[in-house]
């Protein structure tokens, strides 16, 4: 479970009542694609043949630039999801990165799930016992990467979906 009970109005749009503007809104699909992007490799390694996770992410993309309705997002978003049922380890996690990425176009929110499925990619990717180092490298690049309109926002909602986003945000 990576969405909280209550849906923070920060999180939706504002012509559905909430205080997101679509600037903000696809900011935040972009910073998700490329925080998925970033351990997408670690699913292709595993399934280069599959390219239901790169599609999401480039759909998201897609989204953000007007190309693609976001229904289409969201389904690419589903099936790169799907890409990860049968798998383990980073190459799971991964896949669910991407689908998060795809995800945000229907729910703002689901950005957070794809940062949180990276860096759980990258601690599983790392060596015995270098997991958390590897998290918290993965925490910090994603950071880094954040757009300054989106900042404060995205560490404000890592700070209060940290316990239910598997404490990935501990960086």
């Amino acid at each position: 479970m990576i969405l909280p009970k209550v849906r923070d109005p920060r999180f939706v749009t504002i012509r559905r009542g909430g205080t997101l503007t679509d600037t903000d809104h696809r900011l935040l699909a972009l910073w998700a694609a490329t925080c998925a992007e970033h351990v997408l490799d670690l699913f292709e390694s595993v399934q280069p043949r599959d390219p239901r996770p790169r599609r999401a992410i480039e759909q998201a993309r897609a989204w953000v630039r007007g190309e693609v309705k976001m229904m289409q997002a969201r389904a690419a978003g589903g099936h790169a999801m799907g890409a990860a049922r049968d798998l383990h380890g980073a190459a799971r996690h991964a896949a669910y990165a991407a689908g998060q990425a795809g995800a945000v176009a229907h729910v703002a929110a689901h950005e957070l799930g794809a940062a949180a499925y990276a860096i759980k990619a990258a601690r599983a990717a790392a060596p015995d016992g270098e997991g958390e180092t590897a998290g918290r490298l993965e925490c910090r690049w994603q950071r880094d990467r954040l757009p300054d309109p989106i900042r404060e926002l995205v560490l404000d909602d890592q700070r209060l979906r940290n316990d239910i986003c598997w404490s990935a945000f501990d960086c």
